[in-house]
């Protein structure tokens, strides 16, 4: 992996946020590539519940003050960025005040699901690629991690379908077990509608649940990580359909190099 850039895009990251499947993994894949002397960016977005002051965020001038337009309105894009110690690791943050100031992940605290969380992921996707384009970092492989990042292969692929610093980027979703129950917001469709994507590339999203939403990142992409022993039947049947790699996560120890031998012989081609 010599060299070769690879983009982390995750809705979690260790040790920001408590330990799951989709945090685990999504330090330990970019400490694995950054080990073997790739070249890393993470990118996750700026929960309220994240601590900045012990963390150690801080603003990047440069990067922020960009609008992104969501859903016809104009909101604006604050980049952050700390140091994973010990690690030699950059995390970046999506931040935006109405979608992410609130303490929490996904859902108050009363276990309801924001109903804005179709757009908290719209504007994650946008903010990822627009901030990349920024620092004018080319990748040559996208690995994306959990729902909330599901919207960024549809998104490079459609909406910024002609960026030429994207041109030649491999990308490869990770699939979870960790999930969510019931749908996103009703109204996801049109918002996605309303950045001119194909209906044909959406088809799924009429019903914007989990698996459908997962559906649309892989048909956008050009590999699938299986990252959970166990995962939905129907994303299985899926997948097998599509005809792309996968490969098959068991446990950190065979993964490691199964990883890096995936990314090199099935994204990279070497």
């Amino acid at each position: 992996m010599k060299d070769k850039r690879v983009l982390y895009v995750s809705s979690e990251v260790l040790p920001y946020l408590p330990e799951t499947e989709i945090s685990s993994m999504s330090f330990e894949a970019p400490r694995l590539v950054n080990n073997n002397s790739g070249q890393i960016r993470i990118f996750m977005p700026r929960y309220g519940n994240i601590n900045e002051r012990r963390h150690q965020l801080h603003e990047v001038i440069r990067l922020s003050g960009m609008n992104l337009v969501i859903n016809d309105l104009d909101m604006p894009l604050i980049i952050k960025v700390a140091s994973i110690p010990k690690e030699r690791m950059q995390v970046y943050f999506i931040d935006n005040e109405d979608y992410f100031k609130r303490k929490a992940t996904y859902a108050d605290e009363d276990g309801n699901f924001y109903s804005d969380n179709d757009e908290r992921a719209i504007f994650f996707a946008k903010g990822v690629i627009e901030t990349v384009k920024k620092l004018n970092w080319s990748p040559d492989i996208i690995h994306v991690h959990g729902w909330l990042a599901s919207f960024l292969p549809l998104y490079l692929r459609n909406y910024y379908g002609n960026e030429p610093l994207f041109e030649n980027s491999k990308i490869v979703t990770s699939v979870y077990h960790q999930s969510f129950d019931g749908e996103l917001n009703a109204k996801t469709l049109e918002k996605i509608q309303y950045d001119a994507i194909d209906d044909d590339a959406i088809e799924h999203l009429k019903k914007p649940n989990y698996v459908n939403l997962m559906k649309v990142a892989i048909e956008n992409s050009d590999a699938v990580i299986l990252s959970s022993t166990e995962i939905p039947e129907e994303l299985k049947v899926f997948i097998e359909k599509m005809e792309i790699p996968v490969l098959k996560y068991d446990n950190m120890d065979d993964f490691s190099q199964a990883y890096l031998d995936f990314c090199r012989e099935k994204l990279l081609h070497e």
